[in-house]
């Protein structure tokens, strides 16, 4: 009896190794299948000595910069023996992070649950049920951790949650990160080492990478990490108090949190941009007619944020380059911000903010919004 049971024991043992290690596989095939992600230069009238580029995430097979998060946490889980054949995955995600784990969990064969605020668009939650996730909306974002936790407990699955994980499952010394990508992209330009490279803040799993991998490199670019209306990240960044927290989210998905979360180092960013969501609506508004695309509003703050600092730059008479991480496409938003009735509904006047934003991108004009800067010495 004894014997049978060490049989059955080390049999399922090698079945979970097998599993794990083919989807291990999987999970890498994609990364090899994946080219880079594109670098777009964008010539500004107003800022002749600066030169500023977008980190195109959209190629990525799911549309966004989270594709790249989801594939470390996925991978992060795995090797730490987190996910089991057949074993639900639950993600707390405002969408972009949730469509592309759910990309993953379908290409193990995983059940997926996305739990989200109820104001999350309608296009990212068909694009996660295209990947067979479901969506489990709550009301509000400051409910969708506890909610998750929940899932997980009662379905015996696991918890992803990315807004512990992002800054350590990433490997942030090389291996393909975005940091690297950059670097290697900006060789042959005129200014090859980024003056800037600027991030929203999400989960701060980028800016986290992006931070550790300058210094590992000892590159001189500086991290400039930016956060929307209605975040703790910015105040939490000036005082360092990690109890902060709201009753309410942000406006601009992707980006901005209610609470502190530990995947946000602040002392691996080295400046802290809060961008008024006015400016990050108007932006990417204007940015179609200079990119012509649509891209998302978490784009528009870091476009914002990028401009705060080159007219700091040019006001020092500096030359140099600012990279802008471009985090998903505007098609995701078609239902918000590029929808006219919502822009009213929620009070964006946009034309007067967007001619007002042109004379800034042509003339190198001061910006037509107040934006909130901080910095620190790490030490």
């Amino acid at each position: 009896m004894h014997t049978l049971a060490a049989d059955s024991s080390e049999n399922t043992g090698a079945s979970n190794q097998a599993w794990r290690s083919d989807a291990v596989r999987k999970v890498d095939a994609d990364a090899i299948r994946s080219a880079d992600t594109h670098l777009i230069p964008l010539a500004l009238a107003g800022f002749p000595q600066i030169d500023f580029y977008f980190k195109d995430e959209t190629s990525h097979p799911t549309g966004s910069l989270k594709h790249r998060l989801a594939r470390s946490l996925f991978l992060y889980a795995l090797c730490n023996g987190w996910l089991r054949q057949g074993g639900t995955v639950v993600e707390a995600s405002s969408g972009s992070t949730a469509v592309s784990e759910a990309y993953f969990a379908d290409l193990l064969d995983l059940p997926f649950i996305a739990v989200m605020p109820t104001g999350t668009s309608p296009e990212k939650i068909a694009e996660i049920e295209f990947h067979r996730g479901r969506c489990h909306l709550v009301d509000g974002p400051t409910r969708v951790i506890d909610e998750s936790r929940r899932i997980a407990r009662e379905t015996g699955g696991h918890f992803m949650d990315q807004f512990t994980y992002a800054e350590r499952a990433t490997d942030w010394r090389g291996n393909n990160n975005i940091a690297e990508s950059i670097f290697s992209q900006m060789r042959a330009e005129r200014h090859p080492v980024p003056a800037w490279i600027v991030c929203g803040v999400g989960t701060g799993g980028t800016t986290a990478t992006l931070g550790r991998f300058v210094r590992y490199q000892r590159h001189a670019t500086r991290i400039a990490a930016c956060d929307p209306e209605h975040s703790v990240f910015f105040d939490y960044f000036v005082s360092g108090d990690a109890d902060l927290h709201l009753n309410r989210g942000s406006r601009i998905e992707g980006i901005g949190r209610p609470r502190v979360e530990a995947s946000f180092l602040r002392d691996a960013v080295d400046a802290m941009l809060q961008v008024p969501d006015l400016a990050s609506i108007a932006a990417i508004h204007e940015l179609e007619v200079r990119l012509g695309r649509r891209v998302g509003g978490s784009t528009g703050t870091n476009f914002v944020a990028a401009l705060e600092l080159a007219l700091e730059m040019q006001a020092r008479n500096e030359s140099g380059s600012i990279v802008v991480i471009l985090c998903d496409g505007g098609e995701r938003y078609r239902h918000s911000y590029y929808d006219p009735a919502w822009l009213v509904e929620n009070g964006f006047d946009l034309e007067m903010n967007k001619q007002a934003l042109a004379a800034t991108l042509d003339s190198g004009t001061t910006l037509p919004f107040a934006v909130r800067g901080a910095r620190h010495e790490v030490q």
